[in-house]
């Protein structure tokens, strides 16, 4: 038993250096920030396909509020549409690494100058829009790509028109300075 005890600490205290020895583990990364990196900027410009087909931009009042507008060709009654919407992010849908997926929605304000081509009256309608939308903003990149559906209550000022309802719907892409 006694020439036992030697061996079990020389045992022991081998493995005690071993363990000092080991190389260190590297630091898992911090996981990435909820929400909007702060990185990205606050302005994005883009395209938009859809009613209207166009331009568009985003404005990031804050990191769950922004306002939206977009100017362009308004294919389906002719002519060229210009709206602006006051849009909230209450839900975000997944919040990955790479990207967070929000919904948003929000009140809106859409111009139309309809154009019904040659010979044909033009006319001018003003309407209140409720939009809602997907967003998928890119973490890594300064993109961000989206989907959106919008009701218009709007009022046509041709002489037989008066108050309606549209539709508008879109996708696009922005790219934020």
């Amino acid at each position: 038993m006694s020439r036992l005890f030697p061996f079990v600490l020389l045992l022991a205290w081998t493995g005690t250096a071993i363990a000092d020895e080991a190389p260190e583990q590297p630091e898992e990364p911090a996981p990435a920030e909820a929400g909007r990196p702060a990185e990205k900027g606050t302005i994005g410009v883009g395209l938009i396909l859809g009613e209207p087909l166009g331009i568009c931009a985003k404005l990031y009042l804050q990191d769950d509020q922004a306002i939206q507008a977009a100017v362009g060709s308004a294919f389906i009654g002719g002519g060229l549409q210009l709206h602006a919407d006051y849009v909230l992010h209450p839900w975000i849908l997944q919040d990955r690494d790479s990207f967070v997926m929000p919904v948003y929605l929000g009140p809106g304000l859409r111009l139309v100058d309809y154009n019904a081509g040659r010979g044909a009256d033009s006319h001018f309608a003003i309407g209140a829009r409720a939009v809602i939308g997907l967003l998928f903003d890119f973490k890594e990149v300064p993109l961000d790509v989206f989907v959106e559906v919008a009701g218009v209550f709007e009022y046509d000022f041709k002489d037989t028109e008066g108050f309606g309802l549209a539709l508008n719907a879109g996708a696009g892409v922005r790219y934020y300075f």
